[in-house]
């Protein structure tokens, strides 16, 4: 069965909800008792009192009966005196069968509030007139219904911050799962702690653990192995080149096949860097505009390839060789594709709470069709219909990984005029794992907490 919209998504808010609604449900049946049974018996144990008062009334001397009125402040009443009854559920009923069964069932009961909460009772079997009998030590409903409203609203309240705490402890493993299943994705070396944990949740947490394991050991041996076959690849690569110069043969032939092997060499370079990814890389701090100039330098040696635009920047912690692959990456792209008008610019953006360096490379070329953005991202896939179909389509995928590693996100936009911006936003406040400058052993891979 499809799950209503309106009905809360997360697993803690539907906990919150269980809860509160169990809590809020016993609270509403306690009140309706109370409200139901606190009249009655409050209102027959008063009945009962002035009945008795009543009695003794009627059945004492003259001057007893003086006395009794002026203590218990019992009047007498001609009855053209006694204000007309006012009914108010449910305790004129409770008066009236009260005073009937216990003085008469000829007893007559008059009830006011206004202008001062008083009832009137005429007893014929005990007396001839009116007796006022005053109500102001007698708790009233509207006040009795505030008092309980108040006090289910404060209860209610404390119920709902207890339910809150406790669904809260309860969400906290959920919380760590979630956090280092996402850590994991982005390729970060987490384990969570089993020794705290809630015996539920502690299989989970080995199961967890356990996988966590399993891929950085799969990781391990697809990097030795990917790095044996491309070290294995150059030997024989470096002695057909060596070969080929040794032919002494100008052809045209052999200039092909020594950029062929050059191009394979360069395939093999960006086989090597997606696998050595640069998490073993110590962070430092770094002036990134003194880092870009120093990038860029040897593409303007002869005349300006790449023209800079950087705005003053304050100096803070990257890793400085991957950054410096970052850049290359997209300079290389932008050259490939934009020719001779490539621009990189670095300026700061954001608020003062979330400040950010964004970080752009811009070309004048083709661009990118709008429904290949969201996969040339991707390992091995290339822009090839828009952007020519050279290279490993590995590159931008190097630069998406080294961003995340900082925290930051790339996007791809096509320029007005034609052309491709790739912009890198990267936080000041760097998002650095936990582990940022350590080796992927697992001795020091670090807990959740």
């Amino acid at each position: 069965m499809k799950t209503p919209v309106w009905f809360p998504q997360s697993f803690f808010a539907r906990t919150l909800w269980m809860v509160l609604i169990v809590v809020l449900f016993s609270k509403v049946l306690t009140l309706v008792y109370l409200m139901a049974n606190e009249d009655v018996l409050v209102d027959r144990q008063y009945s009962h009192g002035a009945a008795l008062t009543l009695r003794a009334y009627w059945a004492a001397d003259e001057a007893t009966r003086v006395h009794i009125g002026q203590v218990a402040d019992l009047r007498p009443v001609a009855e053209r005196d006694v204000p007309p009854d006012e009914y108010h559920w449910p305790y004129s009923d409770i008066f009236q069968r009260q005073m009937q069964a216990e003085l008469g069932e000829d007893t007559k009961v008059r009830v006011r509030t206004h202008p001062a909460p008083a009832i009137w009772v005429l007893a014929p079997g005990l007396g001839p007139s009116w007796v006022q009998v005053p109500l102001y030590a007698y708790p009233l409903r509207g006040q009795r219904i505030w008092s309980v409203l108040g006090w289910f609203l404060g209860i209610g309240l404390l119920s709902t911050g207890a339910a809150w705490i406790f669904v809260s402890q309860l969400n906290l493993p959920l919380k760590r799962l979630v956090y280092a299943a996402r850590q994991i994705g982005q390729g970060r070396n987490v384990r969570l702690p089993v020794s705290d944990t809630p015996s539920e949740m502690t299989e989970l947490y080995r199961a967890f653990n356990q996988m966590a394991e399993d891929v950085q050991q799969a990781g391990r041996e697809r990097e030795l192995m990917l790095a044996g076959v491309s070290h294995d690849l150059r030997t024989p690569l470096t002695r057909l080149r060596l070969s080929l110069e040794l032919l002494d043969n100008d052809s045209e032939l052999t200039d092909d096949m020594v950029r062929d092997i050059e191009d394979m060499n360069a395939i093999l370079d960006q086989f090597l860097a997606f696998i050595r990814d640069g998490r073993d890389e110590q962070v430092e701090n770094t002036d990134l505009a003194a880092l870009i100039r120093e990038v860029v330098a040897p593409y303007n040696q002869q005349e300006e390839t790449v023209r800079l635009c950087l705005q003053p920047m304050p100096v803070f912690a990257l890793r400085r060789v991957s950054i410096k692959r970052l850049l290359v990456n997209l300079i290389e792209n932008a050259l490939r594709y934009g020719g001779n008008g490539v621009e990189v610019a670095a300026y700061l953006s954001g608020d003062q709470h979330a400040p950010y360096v964004v970080l752009s490379v811009l070309d004048r070329g083709t661009g990118i069709a709008p429904e290949e953005i969201g996969e040339i991202f991707n390992p091995f896939i290339r822009g090839d219909r828009a952007r020519g179909g050279q290279g490993t389509g590995l590159g931008l995928a190097i630069v998406k990984r080294i961003a995340s590693q900082h925290g930051g996100i790339v996007e791809l936009r096509n320029r007005k005029g034609g052309g491709l911006e790739a912009r890198v936003s990267l936080p000041l406040g760097l998002l650095l794992p936990r582990d940022a400058g350590k080796g992927a052993e697992p001795s020091n891979t670090p807990a959740l907490t």
